[in-house]
């Protein structure tokens, strides 16, 4: 890296990536299409290395653009974070959305919130469930806690950690199984899955090629119903370690190698908002006090 490294030209990397045109980032930064490039070319220079590949309909991340992608968004949230610091002033009032997930929800975030709300008073959150439905980019929240990154959109985005999954299965029904658990195959046991709706999740993925063409036993699309039916000795399910630890799962293989990782995303115009920081600095130290919790067997 050279001397003359400008950090404020990551924000042109990170719109152009999210928009994939010079005029996208150019509208979204609000300035002109040749300075964006002037910058772009600065930052490329800096860096000595090229971040996109050119094409007739717009720009790339190279293999290289890709590798600074979440770097250059710490920097960005780190910038957000400095300046909401700066000008500290009045009191933090007013309305929260978060968007998450029930489990989350239940296990994580409601518990924490007390503390939270005594220090401020006046601020009001509400907790949506059922992320699938909850569109950052429609305001219909101002955070949202995913599994999945987004890959496009004017977002701000924190991992918060990963989560683990392993495979469980309920005492009654390794009982049922010859042998024992010891005597479990898996290409032949019975599961409980996702729907077709859901089968870009890694779990799902997983089941299908274990299942070889066989259909599940049951399918649910929440993972609370999965930790049910996998209770009831329907079958095995590949669970969160933390949901299944909970509600005394065996566990029959703690690394299927599904484990994903938790973001926290905010739309970029919110994320110098006081009161949307404050929830956030809030659930980024949340889940890593409980980052080891989340992630190991």
């Amino acid at each position: 890296m050279s001397a003359n490294f400008n950090w404020d030209d990551t924000r042109i990397f990170l719109a152009i990536a999210r928009a994939g045109t010079l005029s996208g980032a150019a509208e979204a930064m609000e300035m002109g299409i040749a300075t964006i490039s002037r910058r772009l070319d600065r930052l490329e220079q800096s860096l000595s290395v090229p971040l996109f590949s050119r094409h007739q309909s717009g720009y790339r991340l190279t293999d290289d653009g890709e590798a600074l992608v979440e770097q250059a968004e710490a920097l960005e949230y780190a910038g957000l974070a400095f300046a909401e610091k700066a000008r500290l002033q009045g009191n933090v009032a007013g309305l929260v959305r978060l968007a998450t997930s029930d489990n989350l929800a239940t296990h994580f975030i409601l518990p924490s919130l007390e503390g939270l709300m005594n220090t401020y008073p006046e601020l009001r959150v509400d907790v949506l469930s059922g992320v699938q439905s909850v569109n950052l980019h429609r305001r219909d929240a101002d955070l949202a806690i995913r599994m999945v990154k987004p890959d496009s959109g004017n977002l701000t985005l924190k991992r918060l950690g990963t989560v683990g999954f392993g495979l469980y299965g309920s005492d009654a029904y390794l009982k049922k199984v010859p042998g024992g658990p010891a005597g479990l195959s898996l290409p032949h046991a019975h599961y409980v899955g996702w729907p077709e709706s859901h089968q870009h999740l890694p779990a799902a993925r997983w089941i299908t090629r274990m299942l070889r063409g066989r259909p599940c036993r049951l399918e649910a699309n929440t993972l609370a119903a999965q930790v049910s039916a996998v209770l009831a000795g329907l079958g095995l399910g590949v669970l969160p370690h933390f949901m299944a630890r909970q509600n005394g799962l065996r566990c029959v293989n703690p690394d299927p190698g599904v484990d994903q990782a938790l973001w926290l995303v905010m739309h970029s115009d919110l994320a110098g908002s006081r009161r949307v920081r404050v929830v956030a600095d809030h659930l980024i130290a949340l889940f890593d006090e409980h980052k080891a919790y989340l992630a190991l067997p």
